[in-house]
């Protein structure tokens, strides 16, 4: 247990890899310190990933180092995983908690969102040169939390010992080492090689960084963890640093991957069954290579009976109950490319049939008649799937907000992150207002659409909207009136707290956290030699 002097410290979790389990390792530290009456704050100083959220602008730092053109009451974007462990803490987020947000609209460019706004589009060389900008805004956001919470837990990103890239760095070893903050690694043993990520991890890094790296943690451990003690006790003998502890491979556990989709999950956490042996509702997400906010549908996987899979076949397209057509980063280069993998025509085949198409921001400007894109593909006027009266066009100014209405006769909420602006000409308003005027969203027949994510998450609106895609493709299946959404999310992340507490040494994590990294911890060539 956590003693009376309360953390005034902080930790950075770092990874052998991408996906290792570092946003979820941070997840179930913070919900752990959180339940010990610790003030935590969850930080990841640079996050690429085009999941992401709108969310409030709070925090002294935000105010003095704001983007410019922010208009007042509108939100501000970051990381859907900070958003999560946010939740995971017992906070609101905020835009302090992910002050540089990298999302990919190709191979080689990516937009650079600057404290919530979006603030240039950079290229990997170009990027380079907004580093001291950058910087600025993330130690002075970092000095904000610290300010108003007793812990900021923060995340890496990739592998601290990425060292053509070390110089500039911003959220590994770059954070902290200014901050002299301790760093434990963490490794997914699932891949294999985690001892050798290990050890290669310290050894690559220079004497100055290998000193704040304190220990390991082992993630996705399936088996029985007996047969790992050797290999924790020569880690320890040739590194010098301790395995804090061996967490399980959790199987079910949906929590805002960053750009991962989480299939496994998916398949693992499906429930057996429908309502009272009622039928099972297939629903198929269309795989787009630039997909965002494929959290949408997370709400869909917690439903009993109802089976969500990821794919890019024309075949799954045509025989799924409910296809999904989720968010994207590239609108107009997606589109080519469901083209180009036959989708277009099961999906016309569907909509002539009658049967249920969701269509979720980028997805729904698809299904629209015309897209006028001069802002991010700048490919002009291109042909929409025409399946809704809507023309979407872009706008040099992205949207963020987090609008309520009402759909299907249900209170529902969502958030807003488009350039598009979509135009209805025909159709039924998909959402209203309290008076019931229209108010976003188009539905003609079957094929749905709307700009706003996350309105799956709102439980009576969800279930209803199941309801009618059963009733539309004659099946018997009932959503089930219990589940909750919020609910859900809430027992996932006491999941990862309950594994922090009992597979962590939390005692020796805390003392990481009070007093610093551990003193006289040896250096290991060829980095330190």
């Amino acid at each position: 247990m956590i003693d009376s002097r309360g953390g005034t410290g902080s930790l950075l979790v770092a990874g052998t890899t991408s996906d290792a389990g570092k946003s979820l390792i941070t997840a179930g530290i913070c919900r752990w310190l959180a339940r010990q009456g610790v003030r935590v704050a969850p930080f990841k100083a640079q996050n690429m990933s085009n999941n992401s959220m709108v969310v409030g602008v709070a925090g002294a730092a935000n105010a003095a180092h704001g983007a410019t053109g922010a208009t007042p009451g509108v939100g501000a974007e970051i990381g859907r995983a900070q958003v999560m462990q946010a939740q995971a803490a017992g906070v609101e987020p905020e835009v302090a908690m992910n002050p540089v947000l990298l999302k990919p609209g190709s191979d080689r460019t990516s937009q650079v969102v600057l404290l919530g706004q979006v603030f240039a589009e950079a290229s990997a060389t170009s990027y380079q040169e907004l580093k001291p900008r950058l910087r600025e805004a993330v130690l002075a956001s970092y000095q904000d939390l610290k300010s108003r919470f007793d812990v900021v837990i923060c995340e890496g990103a990739g592998s601290p010992t990425e060292i053509n890239l070390r110089d500039g760095d911003l959220v590994n070893m770059g954070l902290a080492q200014p901050l002299g903050m301790p760093v434990v690694v963490v490794g997914d043993i699932d891949r294999g090689g985690v001892f050798a990520a290990f050890h290669g991890t310290v050894a690559l890094l220079d004497a100055a960084d290998q000193k704040l790296v304190s220990g390991f943690i082992i993630n996705k451990f399936r088996g029985d963890p007996s047969l790992l003690t050797p290999g924790l006790r020569q880690i320890e003998d040739f590194t010098g640093r301790p395995v804090f502890g061996v967490v399980p491979w959790l199987p079910g556990i949906r929590l805002d991957a960053e750009d991962a989709l989480p299939i496994e999950a998916y398949a693992a956490g499906a429930r057996d069954g429908a309502l009272d042996g009622g039928a099972r509702l297939r629903v198929a997400v269309v795989r787009f290579p630039r997909v965002s906010n494929f959290t949408d549908v997370d709400a869909l996987a917690i439903e009993p009976g109802v089976d969500v899979e990821f794919t890019a076949s024309a075949a799954a397209v045509e025989s799924a109950d409910l296809v999904v057509l989720p968010g994207t980063k590239s609108t107009v280069a997606d589109l080519a490319w469901l083209r180009e993998r036959g989708l277009e025509p099961a999906l016309a085949k569907r909509a002539a049939e009658g049967r249920p198409i969701l269509g979720i921001c980028g997805g729904y400007q698809m299904l629209g008649t015309v897209i006028e894109d001069e802002v991010e593909s700048r490919r002009g006027t291109v042909a929409g799937l025409g399946l809704l009266p809507v023309r979407t066009v872009f706008d040099p100014v992205k949207t963020l907000t987090r609008p309520t209405g009402f759909g299907l006769g249900e209170p529902v909420g969502g958030y807003e992150i488009h350039n598009g602006q979509v135009r209805v000409e025909g159709g039924e308003s998909l959402f209203t207002d309290a008076s019931g005027a229209a108010l976003e969203g188009c539905q003609d027949g079957a094929v749905w659409g709307t700009i706003w994510h996350g309105a799956l998450e709102s439980d009576g609106f969800r279930r209803a909207y199941l309801a009618e895609v059963a009733r539309v493709c004659g099946l018997r299946f009932e959503p089930d009136p219990d589940v909750s959404f919020a609910a859900e999310r809430e027992k996932q992340l006491d999941r990862l707290g309950d594994a922090v507490e009992e597979y962590v040494d939390t005692e020796r994590l805390w003392r990481l956290i009070e007093d610093g990294p551990t003193a006289g911890l040896p250096l290991l060539p060829p980095g330190a030699g």
